[in-house]
């Protein structure tokens, strides 16, 4: 057997303390390894693909050409992340960091390829390069560099007179965007290594419960409805949402859309769903359907328990056909507090 190096632990008298040690050594390396592989293939794919541009004639078109038929095989051989606009990111990604497999070994292990999508879409070099510096010096996660480059922390670091006190707000706005096990939620290494999405960590238990059962509620309701999905997967260039429910009404002919909060629904909420019902509106519904419905519906019984979100202009049909079909508040609210009783009666004698 070919020698290799054992996870870097140090022994303790707590033998739980050892073995999460052991355990998170072993993710990290593994993340670690993927990251690298990953990083490197789409340089790979994208300096092999901007070398065919240089071949052809009409380089605008005949480009555009390869990446479609590209895309179409790449995509039936091997499934998602061979799709145009990610095949079109891996060439960018070549040329803005033309030289970047040859530090693969050093920052590059700590920087992810989301990070490194997030970063081509930075045109100043300058500003580019003290986010990836920053990024793989401060262990940004990929939502802490996509809020700090949104929020335009490099021009802010540039101007202000206090920049401890600029760093140490973006360190607590994104605090709760530093997970350690981030990578087991990506999407992207999903699809590297071939796997299914494992969506499950999405939601906490008693949210699980609630879903499974609004889905059985709804479906029972006798009112039109047809389940289409669960978690479904929303991809756009700078974040991943999954929403919880996806239906289509066959009766009100539309799809609708359920996402459930744990806490107070908030005016990002309603937004958020309202950005779903858009994406949805353009990629799914079919000329003859109805507008999408939004519903973002709150765990805390106490609170409102519903907002509907239509895309503007779609009032009317909602208040006159939509909310026909549609439970009522006392409805919901009393099928969530239901499950929320029996989740509470099922896990209070759960040893701790």
């Amino acid at each position: 057997m070919d020698k290799f190096d054992l996870l870097p632990y140090t022994k303790t008298d707590d033998v739980l303390k050892d073995s999460r040690q052991i355990i998170d050594a072993a993710q990290k390396k593994a993340y670690q390894t993927v990251n690298i592989l990953l990083v490197e293939r789409n340089w790979l794919l994208g300096k092999r693909i901007s070398e065919e541009f240089m071949s052809g004639s009409g380089q605008d078109r005949y480009g555009k050409q390869i990446i479609a038929d590209l895309s179409k095989k790449l995509t039936k051989l091997y499934g998602k992340g061979f799709d145009r606009v990610s095949i079109y990111r891996y060439v960018k990604f070549f040329q803005t960091f033309p030289e970047i497999v040859s530090t693969l070994s050093t920052q590059s292990s700590s920087l992810s390829w989301s990070h490194y999508s997030i970063l081509i879409q930075v045109r100043d070099t300058e500003a580019r390069r003290w986010y990836e510096r920053e990024a793989c010096e401060q262990g940004w996660s990929v939502r802490t560099l996509q809020r700090n480059v949104s929020s335009q922390y490099y021009y802010r670091m540039l101007k202000t007179q206090v920049p401890d006190q600029v760093e140490r707000e973006m360190k607590e706005l994104t605090s709760q965007y530093q997970n350690r096990l981030e990578f087991i939620k990506n999407p992207v290494i999903a699809e590297f290594l071939g796997m299914q999405a494992d969506t499950s960590y999405l939601e906490s238990d008693l949210e699980q419960c609630i879903i499974d059962n609004l889905q059985k509620f709804l479906m029972e309701l006798g009112k039109g409805y047809a389940f289409v999905a669960r978690q479904q997967h929303i991809h756009t260039e700078k974040e991943d949402y999954y929403i919880d429910l996806v239906f289509y009404n066959y009766i009100m002919k539309c799809f609708v859309l359920i996402d459930l909060k744990t806490q107070k629904i908030t005016h990002q909420d309603v937004g958020q769903m309202d950005m779903y019902i858009r994406m949805y509106d353009e990629l799914k519904k079919q000329p003859d359907d109805n507008p999408t419905l939004g519903i973002v519906l709150c765990a805390d019984t106490d609170e409102d328990i519903a907002k509907y979100s239509v895309m503007h202009g779609n009032e009317q049909l909602f208040a006159s056909k939509y909310k026909l079909y549609l439970p009522t508040d006392e409805e919901l609210r009393e099928e969530i507090q239901t499950q929320k009783d029996i989740f509470e009666l099922q896990h209070m004698n759960e040893p701790e």
